[in-house]
């Protein structure tokens, strides 16, 4: 009875750990410069950058960004989202930002991309030395790669909502004890900013 209870606290244990885990992340500017440092490169730029913003601005995995399609994208109430089979064989939609949901239009008209083409013929690989690169160019003094910019989504989604459980939904999480990492960390932070206010005589 004793070693089943002990087993028992070993998932709690380690789920408490992960859900407050501090999550590194780019903020906004960081990401503008990547974006803008990988748009220079003399070929591909523009599809390297659009990656960039695909990664961050929907928060996929790198093999969902990868597999991308323009039969993908679908209108819901309005609205542009993507529609995935994501991890686990788990269907689930994913917004998009207008403005990106254009570029993508944009970049499939010009490059003649039909509805089952990938906008990103590249594999996962291929799209880290991308980003890494990027961060060189940029000058990011982070270590740059692609789950970092998903991290960076969820951060930012979670800054503006503040809503758990739909980020949840958005990054399909199975558990809330991977989103609660988020939490964690802009908790910390605010933490942080309150104590620096402290003023000693």
């Amino acid at each position: 009875m004793q070693n089943f209870q002990n087993k028992s606290l070993v998932p709690r244990k380690v789920g408490l750990t992960r859900a407050t885990t501090i999550v590194p992340y780019l903020t906004p500017e960081e990401v503008r410069q990547l974006e803008y440092a990988a748009l220079e490169a003399p070929r591909k730029g523009e599809r390297d950058a659009l990656l960039i913003r695909v990664l961050f601005q929907t928060g996929l995995r790198i093999s969902e960004a990868l597999s991308l399609t323009p039969t993908h994208v679908e209108i819901f109430e309005g609205r542009p989202c993507f529609r995935f089979v994501g991890k686990g064989a788990k269907p689930r939609r994913v917004a998009c930002p207008v403005t990106l949901a254009e570029s993508l239009q944009a970049y499939a008209f010009r490059h003649g991309l039909t509805a089952g083409e990938r906008f990103f013929s590249i594999n996962r690989f291929r799209g880290y030395q991308i980003i890494t690169k990027a961060a060189k160019g940029a000058g990011l003094q982070k270590r740059v790669y692609p789950h970092l910019l998903r991290h960076s989504d969820a951060l930012e989604r979670l800054r503006q909502t503040k809503n758990p459980k739909a980020l949840q939904d958005h990054l399909g999480h199975a558990s809330p004890l991977m989103t609660l990492r988020y939490l964690s960390t802009l908790q910390e932070e605010d933490s942080l900013r309150i104590q620096q206010d402290v003023e000693f005589q």
